[in-house]
Order: structure tokens, then C-alpha cells, then sequence
């Protein structure tokens, strides 16, 4: 099962999946270009059970009421950490499928 997508340019390549928690995407940079400043994950290479590292934080509170998600990724599953504010916090679940 495919739980996460990549899109890819010339300059970087970036990783998505559905968040349960949140309920909506949220996306990792895995290749950028050399003396950017934008963060950048090491991801494993796989879309069916990836790991990140380090963890991802969204704070995107002041974005329409959408939750701040704190989490580890590992093998396709997903740890969410006590400060995430949603329903799934300090929780351990796997990814959903990638449509």
C-alpha cells in the first residue's frame, strides 16, 4: 500500500502524506538545493513505509483553526507527540493510503 507520494523538480524533491490527525497533507523537503535554508528530512526511500527524520512539526494554528501536529514518522507509522493538538495526540497509528 502507497502511504506517501513525491514531487519532484529540478531543484528539490519533496515528500507527502495524509496526516489522520490533522486531516490534511503535510510534506517534507528530501532534496534541496545546496545553501538553502529551507529545513530538509532524511527520508529511508520508501512510499510504503517511509521514515523521516528528524521529526515533522506543523503549526499551522493560525492557518483556519487547523491543529498544531508534532510527530514521528517510522516504518509507515506515524507517533504523535503530546504537544499536537488533535484528537490522535500521544497516539501511535499507521498511514493511511495516498490517493
Amino acid at each position: 500500500m502507497i502511504v506517501a507520494a513525491t514531487i519532484e523538480t529540478e531543484e528539490r524533491t519533496i515528500v507527502v502524506f495524509d496526516c489522520p490527525g490533522c486531516r490534511y497533507g503535510h510534506h517534507v523537503n528530501v532534496r534541496i538545493p545546496e545553501g538553502s535554508r529551507d529545513p530538509l528530512w532524511q527520508w529511508n526511500g520508501s512510499l510504503e513505509s517511509p521514515t523521516f527524520t528528524p521529526s515533522v512539526f506543523v503549526n499551522a494554528q493560525n492557518l483556519g483553526g487547523y491543529p498544531r501536529c508534532h510527530s514521528y514518522v517510522t516504518d509507515g507509522k506515524i507517533q504523535f507527540l503530546p504537544d499536537s493538538t488533535h484528537h490522535l495526540a500521544g497516539q501511535t497509528v499507521p498511514l493511511p493510503q495516498y490517493d
